[in-house]
């Protein structure tokens, strides 16, 4: 089926075409910080350094990291409950693997406002028992994040035939816990890394949940201080958006193969 890829001036403009796509929200909100009544100045952008309008920025900071705090409890949830979850199916319960997927993949056909509705009352519980802080929405998001974290790390699965490198290390006298963490996770760190990122991108992003369980997280005090100067707010998530992308190229980096580096 050679004969039907695109040709490369068909990738070209597709890429263009998608790129310009994605650019042009993003530069329209920074020339939008540009703006002043006498033109355009960088006024806006050195307020951030006024001790006067520390009060207004205030709220950002909390949220910031509130989301922080959440993005690592989270990823600590994908990485220690549901990879090794994942691969405890492929490895002894593999007929299990469709209902698992199902289950898995339900929270992508839910709506967040759904999700909150059920949420509510077992949040009534974990207050009572852990207290009202916004970590604990890190029970919710480790939901929320499950779609997306399984399929990347079940396309590492797919890709490394994990029931031989165990039963290898088996024989070679290794336990459960080093099979693991010696021998599966260096061979699925793509896909461990990729469901990482994904989750700090959701967390970073996500609204409906923080706002009806009223938790004060990143995108939340945006609104907030988007109400008293939407140039901080706009200037805020432009900062936002630079720090997922370096995340995603240090990501990038750390999964590609090192020169001279044999891969599994």
């Amino acid at each position: 089926m050679k004969g039907l890829a695109p040709s490369r001036t068909v990738r070209w403009i597709v890429g263009v075409v998608v790129g310009v796509l994605f650019a042009l929200p993003l530069v329209s909100t920074l020339l939008y910080t540009f703006r002043d009544g006498d033109g355009v100045s960088l006024v806006h952008w050195a307020s951030l350094f006024d001790p006067a309008k520390r009060s207004v920025f205030a709220p950002i900071w909390v949220g910031l990291s509130n989301s922080l705090v959440l993005a690592i409890v989270t990823v600590a949830i994908v990485l220690l409950l549901l990879a090794p979850t994942m691969v405890f199916v492929a490895l002894r319960f593999p007929a299990l693997r469709r209902p698992f997927e199902f289950l898995v993949l339900l929270p992508i056909s839910i709506p967040a406002i759904v999700l909150v509705v059920g949420l509510a009352p077992i949040y009534l519980q974990i207050g009572r028992t852990f207290g009202t802080g916004a970590w604990t929405l890190a029970f919710a998001y480790g939901i929320t994040v499950l779609p997306f974290a399984y399929r990347s790390i079940q396309a590492s699965i797919d890709a490394v035939d994990i029931r031989t490198l165990s039963e290898a290390a088996r024989s070679l006298g290794a336990g459960w816990l080093t099979v693991f963490l010696r021998v599966l996770v260096p061979n699925l760190r793509p896909g461990l890394l990729a469901a990482s990122l994904i989750s700090v991108a959701v967390v970073l992003g996500e609204f409906t949940i923080a706002s009806l369980l009223n938790r004060q997280v990143l995108q939340t005090a945006l609104v907030v201080v988007n109400k008293i100067d939407a140039y901080a707010a706009a200037m805020f998530t432009l900062m936002a958006l630079a720090f997922a992308l370096a995340l995603l190229l240090v990501i990038g980096r750390a999964v590609r193969p090192r020169p001279g580096r044999k891969t599994s």
